[in-house]
């Protein structure tokens, strides 16, 4: 790989604009990506040799007894969106795609945090409203560390932080493993 096509590298984090009908699938530990899950068009607009585009879907019902709420269950999953991600053939190459499945595997981290944080919320009057304002915080989070991630990495063009960022990310999922993906 040349330092040129490492300097293009690029990904971009889909939280919202998808449709339901959208084609996806869930993150699952048994299954990384490869090239092939990455079906979008290329972007002759972009100088990026890759495109990841994932992120966390929500949903939940209310248990209402005598107009009063008496529990709820949320549905919370990280996807993978490949009629969005793409890649440049002849440049990207499997340093490349070990990137861009940790922004994957950031999307499944803060999927976890949610889910650990909608598991510890209490049943209350306002659980919609404190579900919806977790939701709107993860999401926050989730972007500004996959920034974060592009930014220290050099969008992979720094073999080192990438390994710290790829040390550091798989800790902290197995910290939260009883919260995974299924």
């Amino acid at each position: 790989m040349t330092l040129k096509s490492l300097i293009l590298v690029l990904s971009c984090i889909v939280l919202l604009g998808t449709s339901p009908n959208e084609e996806s699938f869930t993150w699952n530990e048994n299954r990384k990506l490869t090239w092939a899950d990455f079906k979008a068009p290329v972007n002759p607009n972009s100088d990026a040799v890759a495109l990841t585009a994932s992120g966390i879907t929500f949903g939940y019902s209310i248990n209402r007894t005598n107009k009063r709420i008496t529990g709820f269950k949320a549905t919370i999953e990280s996807h993978f969106y490949p009629n969005k991600s793409w890649y440049v053939r002849g440049k990207a190459d499997d340093y490349i795609l070990g990137h861009e499945q940790l922004h994957f595997d950031i999307t499944e981290l803060y999927t976890r945090k949610f889910r650990e944080q909608v598991d510890k919320l209490k049943v209350s009057q306002n659980v919609k409203q404190q579900l919806d304002a977790l939701y709107a915080n993860i999401n926050k989070a989730l972007a500004e560390t996959q920034n974060a991630y592009d930014t220290q990495s050099a969008h992979s063009m720094n073999p080192e932080m990438q390994k710290k960022w790829e040390l550091r990310i798989q800790e902290e999922l197995k910290t939260l493993d009883r919260y995974k993906s299924q």
